[in-house]
């Protein structure tokens, strides 16, 4: 058994990374890169088992399973709660980071998207890399080189993760989930490379019913108030989803700060409801971060509806061809082959092209509702 285990597909990055936490290759600061759900935290927290275990990462001992939950006093996991990662916030990070390891070798900090990191957060970052304590080993996660800055990204040794093949996540979920053989194949088909979400297709009805209401998109786009209705559909499922994620996150949160400021607590020095003087400040930032991630998980729930789309589309142009290869929307056949009789391989490349628009003014803060209705109409 190992930490390495669950990473599906990455050989090459596997060997390089337990070469390293062996002595041969090691150095202060690392980028782990690669498409969505090819496992880059995944990656960077079995590398920093590797550092902490003194057997390298067996995964079976204390150290290993204080990793994996994120309790390990010498490791530092952040992920950005909203849309970036302020200078502020860095700063505190690097002043925690400076400090000496209590247990093992090293201090590690495990950042995930590093892209979100604001340009003075991001330069912010680099001097504490350009000039690292002796101990301290950055381990940074971002979808591209490019993502980062490139003075950031010089000082890395880069590690690029690949989309695992669709047998491989498979195998994984028979292997660890339990899941029949056939829902393994339609869920890791499905998923397209993304070891996470053909998870939760996999043991999640709701999440096949959303993957559904998104496929049946394409052929109910007859007019436009069904164009309309059709974005109004796919931006409050996004909206529902994200709420969904967020709201018992949010609720532990919100009792944790209450309680650290003295809420039910009595004596000098507090205010009403039982809080510490100052509180309500700390609440409402408290607030403004929960109202920026989730409106991050809205728009990335929609950015993966979006991915979907345009893999049926390529279904559709596979099937206009000819071309001999496995459809990722199989179970959808009948779909993908209706809309390819009805249509041209210039109309489907048309299509996608729209479909990726829409991502990019997204991507830019365009309103949601009114990106996917324009991306409607144009499919239309």
């Amino acid at each position: 058994m190992s930490v390495f285990d669950a990473l599906v597909g990455q050989d090459h990055a596997v060997e390089v990374l337990r070469r390293a936490a062996a002595g041969s290759g090691m150095t202060h600061a690392w980028l782990f890169t690669g498409p969505p759900g090819s496992g880059r935290e995944d990656a960077a927290r079995a590398f920093a088992a590797a550092l902490l275990c003194p057997q390298q990462g067996c995964g079976s001992c204390e150290l290993c399973r204080q990793v994996e939950v994120g309790s390990h006093p010498d490791l530092e996991v952040v992920r950005p709660d909203g849309l970036s990662y302020s200078v502020r916030q860095t700063r505190e990070l690097v002043l925690r980071a400076a400090g000496a390891p209590t247990l093992g070798r090293w201090r590690v900090v495990l950042f995930e998207d590093a892209d979100r990191a604001t340009e003075a957060a991001a330069n912010a970052l680099l001097k504490a890399i350009e000039e690292p304590p002796p101990r301290t080993v950055w381990l940074l996660c971002a979808p591209s080189p490019d993502d980062m800055l490139v003075t950031i990204r010089s000082r890395c040794r880069v590690v690029t993760l690949r989309t695992p093949p669709a047998a491989a996540i498979a195998e994984l979920l028979v292997s660890q989930d339990g899941v029949d053989p056939e829902t393994a194949a339609f869920a890791a088909r499905a998923a397209q490379g993304h070891v996470g979400r053909a998870r939760r297709l996999a043991l999640d009805e709701e999440t096949r019913r959303r993957r559904d209401a998104v496929l049946s998109l394409p052929r109910s786009l007859t007019g436009v108030g069904e164009c309309v209705a059709a974005a109004e559909r796919l931006v409050k499922a996004a909206e529902e989803e994200a709420a969904a994620a967020t709201a018992e996150l949010n609720e532990a949160e919100t009792a944790e700060l209450r309680k650290v400021y003295g809420e039910g607590s009595t004596g000098k020095g507090l205010g009403r409801g039982g809080l510490v003087r100052g509180a309500a400040g700390a609440l409402k930032e408290l607030e403004e971060r929960q109202k920026s991630r989730a409106t991050r998980i809205k728009r990335d729930t929609l950015d993966a509806a979006l991915l979907d789309l345009v893999a049926f589309y390529r279904d559709v142009l596979a099937v206009q061809f000819g071309a001999p290869v496995e459809l990722t929307n199989e179970d959808r056949r009948a779909d993908v082959e209706a809309v390819a009789r009805a249509s041209t391989p210039e109309t489907t490349l048309r299509r996608v092209d729209a479909i990726m628009r829409c991502r990019r003014r997204l991507a830019a803060n365009v309103n949601p509702q009114i990106a996917v209705e324009a991306m409607a109409l144009a499919l239309r």
